[in-house]
């Protein structure tokens, strides 16, 4: 390659890296609205549940509402992205729901059910009020208060221990603590308690992915490969497994490793315009320009009028600059 070429590529990433950037910069807040209900598993509405909504991207931002008299709830003024939303309510157990979400697009109604907590598990909560710690310790978990979320999630375990769904947030503690060999331990206890009941299979699978990405951290691709797989195996057709498993990896830097989870979570849900942005991203990354191209322009079609939609043109435009 020429120099002229080498410095049109390198004005190129850095073009790109901007562009990306600004879209980053301000995801988190926007227009975008979700609204949702709440109900029993008899279909009764759950009401005075607590519902915090968390952006999974790298700004910290999280908003919370309480179910009405009918179950239901909302948000508005959020931007375009990954939300996680976690529900707590007196005599439930605590549940959890991943949403993307659009700005200038009608984003569809989320229904969750909650589970009695004198029913699941096999028995359970001792007492409900307990129900309290979990949503204190994922508050210290998202303010990095890491130790305090421990003896908090540890105290909610010992006085409910059959809720073996805790060893996960427990785990998760450590992995952000840098102490692998720990948050290993945790969710390989969760997987032994999960394989006896037969609604453990989600929480499992979210355990095999985190100790994939404990090994991945360590440095020891083939370990994290061999748990990412189980995790897939294990929970086939959950297409925001494997894009959170796709994003572990584009994360480290795994491009090749990012493409096949990414390209997994879009064959499970062809009309979920995330993957295919992403993938987009890691071709960009890859400098496999033709390959960034399709998937831009498949991410647009699903797409076509949001924040990123216009970044994602302006790649478009110029990649169409550039002499093959």
């Amino acid at each position: 390659m020429t120099m002229k070429g080498v410095a049109k590529c390198l004005v190129f990433l850095l073009v790109s890296f901007s562009l990306v950037t600004a879209a980053a910069g301000q995801a988190g807040r926007g227009k975008g609205r979700v609204t949702g209900a709440l109900v029993d598993e008899a279909g009764s509405p759950v009401v005075g549940a607590k519902i915090i909504i968390e952006y999974q991207g790298d700004t910290a931002l999280s908003f919370d509402s309480t179910s009405n008299k009918k179950g239901e709830w909302s948000f508005l003024g959020l931007g375009t992205g990954q939300w996680r939303i976690s529900v707590t309510a007196d005599g439930y157990l605590p549940a959890v729901h991943d949403v993307y979400i659009k700005q200038l697009e009608a984003n569809p109604k989320i229904t969750l059910t909650l589970k009695k907590a004198t029913q699941a598990g096999g028995g359970l909560v001792k007492d409900e009020s307990t129900l309290q710690l979990i949503e204190k310790g994922n508050q210290l978990f998202n303010e990095k208060s890491y130790d305090e979320a421990i003896l908090v999630f540890r105290e909610f375990l010992e006085k409910n221990p059959a809720v073996y769904q805790i060893h996960l947030n427990i785990g998760n503690c450590y992995r952000e603590k840098g102490e692998y060999d720990a948050a290993v331990a945790e969710y390989n206890t969760l997987i032994e308690r999960a394989a006896k009941e037969t609604a453990g299979a989600e929480y499992a699978a979210k355990a095999l992915a985190a100790i994939g990405e404990c090994f991945l951290k360590k440095g020891d691709m083939d370990k994290s490969q061999d748990y990412f797989k189980q995790s897939i195996e294990m929970y086939p057709n959950n297409e925001f497994l494997a894009y959170n498993v796709g994003e572990i990896c584009f994360s480290n830097q795994k491009l090749d490793e990012a493409v096949q989870y990414f390209e997994l979570a879009a064959k499970i849900k062809p009309k979920w315009a995330e993957p295919y942005y992403k993938l987009g991203l890691v071709h960009l990354n890859k400098m496999e320009y033709d390959k960034a191209k399709e998937n831009f322009i498949a991410f647009l079609t699903l797409e076509p009028s949001s924040e990123r939609s216009a970044s994602v043109k302006n790649i478009l435009n110029y990649l169409d600059t550039i002499k093959k």
